[in-house]
């Protein structure tokens, strides 16, 4: 059998001999005079729906029926007459309906199976699959004028979950959260925290909190603790100067805030990149001057507007959409600097990403709330405007969290008696929990959070369910420790002991986490590592039930104890990606 290298996959190995042998059976058919001579068709593999039908069933027949001039279930037997499939990890073949190849695998496909996986450990799941591509992922991002909400905690938990798919399927990942320290948000801070100080010496009468101002219980906390850190020396001074100070106290404890939040939620960034940093390099100037050379300004109420419509419609009619379809998108044109002299938020989110690909990253990945939908053409059309390629940043969207109690909607916090926050859902629910619940549905599903069943001790609750298989899987181990049973490693011929149908089905699944992985990584749904790791939980509980580990037969015993140990590594390595821990206890 062809040789395994560091990263190699029992499957892909399955399927590269399968397609090998067809190909050797074609030319064997040919060169009989058997089938009329044709170049074989390009054709699929896949695993059938229902495993009675094979393991892996090929339409190399169905393909080739036009280039061979025969029906395809004619040219499926002659193959079949020809297939050797020594030495290969299946052990028959058979023809079914109009000419489908099924084959099945033999014992020696479910021992090496089992064995890849506790050879390769932790890194069990990982491919080179992304080539080191350096890919960034920039999430949360949340605005520090304000503490984290149930978006931001959803928005971490499969950002960064996202990030370790990307990297265990061999890209250069790196993590990023993106500070707005500047621009109309943090003039709104300054002019909140501004009143809520004047107010507390002067009494809120006195002074009028704007209805567009930062409401919060947050705002006032800084403003009372700045005042009784200063005390009433920037009362009387210029609003200006009273503004600047009451920011640089409050912004960095928010930020503060911000890291630890991010810490106990396990996600840890590779760079906290700061606004003001392309205010102060020039870089928002650099972008708004590279599309003022591009013709793609122009001016109009004393502001400096991008022809945002201009640019998607070109972009739009060169992917073949009809100027009618384009109509109905009422495309629109962006302000990049206001009447006042200041550039827009737009303008500086331009040249943040205009910074990224700078640094390097052949891909940029958005993790972004549901309502920045219209967002993203225009800042992919942008990208193309300044010379960058927009199809190399991609953009995940999250939908809304509900949070549940009682069968209710949770609208406030017990504690405070406001919105629930992630610090308030995180002092509430265990970490574990919080993070697999968010992860548990695509990012563009809406999700109920209950939070009575996220600190359920039952199989009910999911990540208890699933973390409960490895601690049962411990528990085995444990106890034979603790009676003094050295049962050994198991060899080949010990596994291809392993014919039951829940063992073969155990190990058939456990066989395809590096594949899951890899789609997880291509279609940028870490949810598929959760829902994998629950079915996974749920085939080791079916071959626990039906199979005796610890049986008479010690070859026997051995294969099942390695089969648990695989299904452990498999268990550990999916929770590992999704920063979720895998108990030996419970």
């Amino acid at each position: 059998m062809s040789e395994m290298n560091k990263w190699s996959s029992i499957p892909d190995m399955a399927e590269q001999q399968l397609r090998a042998r067809l190909a050797d059976a074609a030319k064997a058919a040919f060169a009989a005079g058997e089938l009329p001579v044709a170049e074989l068709p390009a054709f699929g593999v896949e695993v059938p729906a229902d495993s009675s039908h094979g393991d892996l069933a090929a339409n190399v027949a169905m393909v080739s029926a036009r280039a061979m001039k025969c029906a395809p279930r004619q040219i499926a037997e002659t193959l079949l007459g020809h297939l050797d499939l020594s030495d290969t990890f299946f052990e028959k073949a058979e023809v079914a309906g109009p000419g489908f190849m099924n084959l099945f695998y033999a014992p020696a496909y479910y021992a090496a199976a089992v064995q890849e996986v506790i050879n390769q450990g932790n890194d069990y799941g990982r491919s080179d699959f992304g080539q080191g591509e350096k890919v960034m992922v920039e999430f949360v991002s949340a605005n520090p004028t304000g503490p984290m909400h149930m978006g931001n905690a959803r928005g971490g938990a499969l950002g960064d979950s996202l990030a370790s798919v990307l990297d265990a399927a061999g890209y250069t990942v790196s993590r990023e959260f993106y500070i707005n320290d500047a621009g109309n948000q943090i003039e709104k801070f300054a002019l909140s925290l501004e009143v809520r100080y004047l107010q507390h010496f002067k009494g809120e009468d006195a002074v009028i909190l704007p209805e567009d101002a930062y409401q919060g219980e947050d705002i006032k906390d800084h403003a009372v603790a700045f005042a009784e850190q200063v005390g009433d020396r920037y009362v009387e001074a210029d609003s200006d100067t009273r503004r600047k100070a009451l920011v640089e106290f409050a912004l960095p404890l928010n930020i503060d805030k911000m890291h630890r939040d991010m810490d106990k939620y396990r996600i840890v960034y590779d760079e906290w990149f700061r606004e003001s940093r392309l205010h102060n390099s020039g870089e928002v100037k650099e972008v708004i001057d590279i599309l003022r050379q591009n013709g793609l300004t122009y001016e109009k109420d004393g502001a400096l507007w991008y022809k945002n419509a201009e640019v998607l419609t070109k972009k739009l009619r060169a992917e073949g959409k009809s100027d009618k379809d384009i109509e109905k998108l009422e495309l629109k044109d962006d302000v990049l600097v206001r009447a006042n002299g200041n550039p827009t938020y737009f303008a500086a989110d331009i040249a943040y990403h205009r910074n990224k690909f700078l640094r390097g990253f052949d891909t940029c990945i958005d993790v972004w709330g549901a309502d920045h939908h219209g967002h993203v053409a225009r800042m992919k059309g942008a990208m193309d405007a300044i010379g960058m390629d927009g199809d190399k940043l991609q953009v995940v969207l999250i939908q809304l969290v509900r949070l549940m109690r009682n069968g209710e909607v949770a609208r406030m916090s017990k504690r405070s008696g406001k919105a629930i926050q992630l610090s308030d859902l995180l002092d509430e629910v265990p970490v574990n929990a919080a993070r697999f619940f968010f992860i548990l549905r695509e990012a563009g599903t809406r999700i109920d959070f209950d939070l009575d069943l996220a600190i359920e001790e039952s199989a009910s609750n999911p990540v208890y369910y699933v973390q409960y298989a490895h601690a049962r899987i411990c528990s085995i181990f444990r106890k034979l420790k603790e009676e003094g049973i050295a049962a050994g490693a198991a060899t080949p011929a010990d596994l291809e002991l392993l014919t039951a149908p829940e063992e073969q089905a155990l190990i058939r699944f456990l066989a395809g986490f590096q594949r899951e992985v890899i789609e997880a990584a291509k279609s940028y749904d870490p949810s598929r590592i959760t829902r994998f790791s629950m079915e996974l939980a749920t085939q080791f509980h079916k071959f626990y039930n039906a199979c005796r580990v610890m049986g008479e037969d010690e070859g026997l015993t051995r294969a099942r104890l390695a089969l648990c140990d695989a299904a452990r590594i498999t268990l550990h390595n999916a929770l590992a990606l999704l920063k979720i821990d895998a108990p030996e206890a419970m």
